[in-house]
């Protein structure tokens, strides 16, 4: 169970990352296109490269989500992670039919944060139960 759970914490690291990267992509990118464009033509449709990261963190924190839910089993984690990848999938697929590009941009970024939030939660419940021989786990005094 330790190497389960090592793989697992790796992946809540993982998750944190890519969904960080996330947030920081919706901060960033209309900066630098609003800087070079020159550049914009050149870039692949938007709605291309938002929908290839949505599939990706939603891979991704499926597996170091339900990986760390074996083993610790609160089920708060499921709820963060349901909201986040609802938001994402929201911009990436609908955000043509929010009002504006600002509100895509914030319901985008509200997903990226709320699947910041469910991998931190997962990662502080995981490290929690390093001490525990079997899932569920009983946390740490």
């Amino acid at each position: 169970m330790k190497n389960e759970s090592g793989v697992t914490l790796q992946a809540n690291r993982l998750g944190i990352i890519a969904s960080a990267a996330c947030f920081v992509h919706c901060i960033l990118t209309p900066v630098a296109l609003s800087l070079l464009p020159v550049w914009v033509h050149s870039l692949p449709s938007e709605e291309n490269v938002h929908r290839f990261l949505a599939v990706g963190v939603a891979g991704l924190g499926g597996f170091a989500l339900i990986g760390g839910y074996r083993r610790h089993r609160r089920s708060r984690i499921f709820l963060l992670m349901g909201t986040g990848l609802l938001l994402i999938f929201a911009g990436a697929y609908f955000g043509d039919r929010l009002p504006s590009h600002l509100a895509e941009v914030a319901v985008t970024m509200t997903g990226s944060f709320s699947m910041i939030a469910a991998h931190l939660l997962n990662h502080t419940f995981c490290r929690d139960c390093e001490g525990c021989k079997e899932p569920p786990c009983q946390p740490r005094p």
